[in-house]
């Protein structure tokens, strides 16, 4: 794919009707085809010219390259093909605008008929009025943070502009919106031809992971490491929601991947819909003791029941 900007290539303004595009591309086609043109380089300068048309004069893709440039086209773009004769991704009416005149003269041409390249007949066309085409849709991913899908907030999206000034619009994203969700941002997708409306721009929303954070459906839930001390007496911590804190109660005994839940004090959605915050209890063990606590730990363990003595596969060992 040339990166060159397409307009560039043909010599043409970003506002150019598809009129000028056609006129512009027919006189470089006159001037680099390799049936014409027997310069090293016009095979090369040939499909450059080739690939902007081929971009530019389909509506939907021209759109998409206005808005987004060479990083808004999927790969693969259109071009000349190997295999092929060299005139072959020319359109026939450029062909005998370019041609016509070639094959006319050496006796090539149907008489009353004019050229016919690929059954294209120069004769028997009459004007009729276009119906009305809406402007494409274009799709674009947005990252955003979990916070802000969480408690909703605005992101600035960044369009170019036809004259290639650069157009701001700030995209509204209501809260508790999940990732992989698309907003709609009505009439800024690709221009509607003959009175048509414009497109619009489908925004497939990315939400980055948060450092404490976590959440299933508008649930938050939050890891809370607490000491093996804390853990059999019970403790109170103080832990941060997405607006202000709570002080939760951990109540004794409390073993790894309890789930202590306050209920609606999670995400609230656009419609008022709240989730649960859910503290994933995870009680975690030193890493090194005194001499003195192992002895302490050793001496309350003795009294301690065997949490595993109602196992079944702990039982297998006594008998």
């Amino acid at each position: 794919m040339s990166k060159r900007d397409y307009y560039e290539i043909l010599g043409i303004s970003r506002g150019a009707s598809q009129d000028e595009l056609r006129q512009a591309h027919r006189r470089l086609v006159r001037k680099l085809h390799p049936d014409v043109n027997k310069a090293d380089d016009a095979s090369t300068q040939f499909s450059e010219v080739q690939e902007a048309y081929d971009v530019l004069s389909d509506t939907d893709k021209r759109a998409q390259y206005d808005r987004f440039g060479h990083s808004g086209m999927g790969a693969g773009q259109p071009g000349q093909q190997g295999g092929g004769a060299p005139w072959s991704d020319v359109d026939p009416e450029t062909f005998e605008s370019v041609f016509g005149d070639f094959f006319r003269g050496s006796g090539g041409g149907r008489a009353g008929g004019g050229f016919d390249a690929g059954g294209f007949s120069g004769q028997g066309r009459r004007a009729r009025q276009a119906p009305p085409r809406r402007g494409s849709d274009l799709r674009h991913e947005l990252d955003i943070t979990f916070l802000v899908a969480a408690r909703g907030g605005t992101e600035t999206l960044r369009l170019s502009g036809q004259d290639g000034s650069e157009e701001k619009i700030e995209v509204r994203i209501p809260p508790g919106v999940q990732d992989g969700a698309t907003l709609r941002v009505r009439g800024k997708g690709g221009s509607g031809t003959d009175g048509g409306a414009d497109g619009d721009i489908r925004l497939k929303l990315k939400v980055g992971p948060h450092p404490w954070y976590r959440r299933e459906g508008l649930d938050l839930m939050m890891d809370v490491p607490i000491s093996i001390a804390e853990s059999a007496l019970g403790t109170s911590v103080e832990l941060p929601l997405l607006s202000g804190s709570v002080t939760l109660r951990i109540p004794p005994g409390t073993g790894s991947g309890v789930k202590l839940r306050m209920s609606g004090r999670g995400i609230t959605d656009a419609k008022g819909v709240s989730g649960d915050f859910l503290a994933v209890v995870s009680v975690v063990g030193p890493k090194s003791l005194s001499e003195e606590d192992q002895a302490s730990l050793s001496d309350i363990g003795t009294r301690l029941e065997d949490p595993r003595r109602s196992l079944a596969w702990s039982q297998s060992f006594e008998s």
